[in-house]
């Protein structure tokens, strides 16, 4: 058999498919760089590991960025059909990228890449962005679970980075078992339903369950089902959620935030273009079953958020939320709920990274970690870092004139037109319950005293980035962190520029609904 293999090859029978190097280029850029960081993370020189890594991984980022903003517009299938770059792809790419430079910059003087070295750190960054990106161009569920461990295995060795710290490891070895459950569920949803089509590609899949009238096959039901559960751990929804708070507090919070807003962003991409695409044909089967799932995650996670302390707990239980309210989009399956649901992606982008580089600073210049307290009086003493939260926490409500509330109103609209009204009073119930938390953010930064530690430790006090109790004491001290004030004052702008201005980021998203040509 070998040798009649080596024979084909060598007479020219088989040929392998055709590689559209352009197409493939924001792939292969961050491929490319993953490499070199790592390679570089090898120098000796101490300028090279802090200064040099970190600016090679924003360089490979921004490449990729300028490589896809070229291919923005096309429509194409790569790797004989097993990625397809289209509007949904490229516009959610750009999101991934965008996320990956601010969590680089969030990241330059943190602790854990000086405890897991600078090389390793950021080459796991850029690998779990090309998971990411595969993930989205993914049209067939073979390049769709390879994606998925391309993404998630740096994320588990990412949460684990701060390695002299316990809450750290333990969120690696947490986020490690229930992202594997997760990708294990998923992976075996999948091959029944590819014991049901006979067939692992998206459209094919569609087909066959048009053809076969497989929406009532138990075969069939059962697969979309695992698959279903699978989705919803890696997209934090409730009641799959419980993985998220510990996680998200005891990872470093550059880790966090890169999570909270390009994670989310590529599960959801792919629930679109999965089962937009290859389930819409039992979309009456698996809408109705969605919709509970997003009613339950969305009173789930704004209850739980009410009585949380630590902000990165809160903003844990919010992202359960908020993944609440964007599986609005993917339930009534239609091009404005595609649209409705990107354009909420890039605007939970903006408000979180806003919020998350102010939170990362005053770990940084307190010893109070990432509790409300730190945050407490800054409008007076820091009002440079007061406003970017503030505007986070009002867009993240869905306050007007930000873009959260932009967003929350395309999803609601949405739920209207694709007869889920009630779905869409439910986003708005769960609005006005986030307002318990969220304003309490608020008044601490403009009415609450600043804490007296922080005003005794000041900006000098070593501070881990995770501000754990059980951080050590021996980080060494605190630098001027300019890069984070800057994450976090353009990223709040962003948030109200996107909220008067709306029309750029629609246009933006627009090339994402019509990617579905099977939608209406």
């Amino acid at each position: 058999m070998i040798a009649t293999a080596l024979n084909l090859a060598a007479s020219g029978a088989v040929k392998g498919p055709k590689i559209d190097w352009a197409g493939l280029s924001p792939l292969v850029a961050l491929l490319g760089g993953v490499v070199v960081v790592l390679l570089a993370g090898l120098l000796r020189p101490r300028f090279a590991r802090e200064q040099v890594v970190p600016g090679l991984t924003i360089v490979t980022l921004l490449t990729s960025l300028g490589l896809t903003i070229w291919q923005l517009d096309e429509q194409k299938n790569l790797v004989a059909g097993a990625l397809r770059l289209d509007g949904l792809s490229t516009t959610l790419t750009v999101i991934f990228l965008v996320a990956g430079i601010a969590a680089t910059l969030l990241s330059w003087r943190a602790m854990a890449p000086r405890e897991s070295a600078h090389g390793e750190y950021f080459s796991l960054v850029l690998s779990s962005i090309s998971g990411m990106v595969v993930l989205v161009w993914a049209q067939n569920t073979v390049s769709l679970f390879l994606g998925l461990e391309l993404l998630s295995i740096p994320l588990y060795v990412l949460c684990a980075t701060e390695m002299r710290r316990a809450t750290s490891l333990e969120a690696g070895l947490k986020y490690l078992v229930i992202g594997s459950v997760g990708s294990a569920t998923l992976l075996y949803g999948l091959a029944l339903i590819y014991g049901a089509t006979g067939t692992t590609d998206y459209t094919a899949t569609a087909q066959a369950f048009s053809a076969k009238a497989l929406s009532g096959d138990t075969l069939a039901l059962a697969g979309i089902a695992l698959v279903l559960v699978g989705m919803c751990f890696k997209c934090s929804v409730a009641p799959f959620h419980q993985w998220t708070p510990d996680v998200y507090e005891g990872a470093p919070t550059p880790v966090t935030a890169f999570m909270a807003v390009a994670t989310k962003a590529a599960a959801f991409g792919v629930f679109l273009r999965f089962f937009d695409v290859a389930l819409i044909d039992a979309q009456s089967t698996w809408g109705p079953a969605l919709a509970v799932l997003a009613t339950i995650t969305i009173i789930v996670g704004n209850v739980g958020a009410l009585g949380q302390s630590s902000l990165k707990r809160m903003l844990a239980y919010s992202s359960v939320a908020q993944a609440g309210y964007m599986l609005a989009g993917v339930v009534v399956s239609t091009q404005l709920g595609v649209r409705a649901t990107v354009f909420y992606l890039g605007a939970y982008l903006v408000m979180n990274l806003a919020a998350f580089g102010v939170i990362i600073a005053r770990e940084r210049e307190t010893g109070l970690g990432d509790d409300i307290s730190a945050v407490s009086g800054i409008g007076a003493t820091r009002p440079l870092l007061a406003w970017p939260l503030t505007v986070a926490m009002l867009a993240l409500a869905g306050v007007p004139a930000t873009a959260g509330f932009i967003g929350k109103f395309q999803l609601i609209r949405a739920t209207v037109d694709g007869n889920y009204t009630w779905l869409g009073i439910v986003i708005v119930i769960g609005s006005m319950i986030s307002l318990g938390y969220y304003l309490k953010v608020v008044a601490a930064i403009w009415a609450g005293a600043p804490s007296t530690e922080a005003l005794a430790t000041g900006p000098a006090l070593p501070a881990l980035a995770g501000g754990a109790p059980d951080a050590p004491t021996t980080a060494p001290p605190a630098k001027p962190a300019w890069e984070l004030t800057f994450v976090a004052v353009v990223f709040g702008a962003a948030t109200i520029v996107f909220g008067i201005i709306p029309q750029p980021l629609f246009d933006f998203v627009e090339r994402a609904g019509s990617a579905f040509t099977n939608l209406v």
